[in-house]
């Protein structure tokens, strides 16, 4: 098992996340990151990321909430996890795991880009630990991964493809393309993030083959099945959906209001697919205030 805490640039992360914890769980070793006390909040991330993405978001949530940012193993990670199933439902079952044995239930679970597949089985599996769900702009129904993503699926496929994606992520020139992290933010990601994101793949042989293990688990038959369970979903949804998103489209986000029996939207100006990278302060109001109307009905 790699562990790449030792690398300054692919194992940072940003300490207004809170206390770093490594857990231990049925399905393996989870970094998780906690802090401030209340209400829980449980944020997790999509493909290609890290806890970072959370990094605006958690010091306005936490002046009220416990925010528990969860390091998923999608390809970003510091510790890695060979024996542990990455593909979706595994995915979720590390969130699961993470929730009873830090004892949060139910929790406000919010999920951006392929992290809101992750809350979306988690909700459709585990509705006890769920008291309400926020989903940002994320996959859903046919579009998991998104067509201009779809050649991340070949790379996990072909010789050396992961060894080459990996080392053309190291230029942060590559970042800036459509087919990277260009067009997921409107602005330039910190430099500091957009290492840990990008790095860890290239630092680590193991973490490498997470990412390739990841990559091939991304198939729309999870997010057609799991959409069929949205009308059993009967706790508050709110799809917090970014207005200038180019890979998840509004009519996505209408749809999911429609399907789920209790959802509204709230749209995030001026936010690309990473609105925590965009408009972290906006989001951020738009979960508490969300939680706390809840908490008053």
């Amino acid at each position: 098992m790699t562990n790449i805490s030792t690398d300054a640039r692919a194992g940072w992360r940003d300490s207004n996340l809170g206390t770093r914890r490594e857990i231990r769980l049925p399905s393996g070793p989870l970094d998780v990151f906690d802090r401030g006390n209340g209400d829980p909040v449980v944020l997790v991330h999509g493909l290609v990321v890290n806890a970072n993405l959370w990094r605006g978001v958690v010091p306005v949530l936490a002046r009220i909430f416990r925010c528990v940012t969860i390091d998923l193993p999608f390809g970003s990670h510091r510790v890695s996890m060979p024996d542990t199933d990455v593909d979706p439902p595994g995915l979720a079952q590390l969130v699961i795991e993470t929730i009873e044995e830090m004892e949060l239930g139910p929790v406000t679970l919010v999920g951006n880009d392929s992290g809101g597949v992750v809350c979306q089985l988690v909700a459709a599996r585990r509705p006890d630990l769920v008291a309400r769900m926020v989903l940002t702009s994320c996959d859903a129904y046919d579009n998991f991964p998104p067509k201009t993503f779809a050649y991340l699926k070949l790379a996990a496929r072909i010789p050396a493809g992961m060894a080459i994606l990996a080392a053309a992520l190291r230029f942060r020139t590559v970042r800036a393309l459509p087919v990277a992290y260009g067009w997921l933010s409107r602005a330039p990601i910190d430099h500091r993030a957009s290492d840990s994101y990008a790095l860890p793949a290239g630092v680590a042989r193991d973490i490498r083959d997470d990412l390739r293990r990841v990559l091939r688990g991304l198939d729309k038959q999870h997010t057609i099945a799991v959409a069929k369970t949205f009308a059993d979903f009967d706790r508050p949804v709110l799809l917090a959906w970014s207005d200038a998103d180019r890979f998840f489209p509004t009519q996505h986000a209408h749809r999911l209001a429609a399907d789920f029996p209790d959802a509204r939207i709230e749209w995030i100006p001026g936010a690309r697919t990473f609105s925590p990278e965009d408009q972290p302060a906006l989001l951020a109001n738009a979960v508490a205030s969300f939680v706390t109307a809840g908490d008053a009905s």
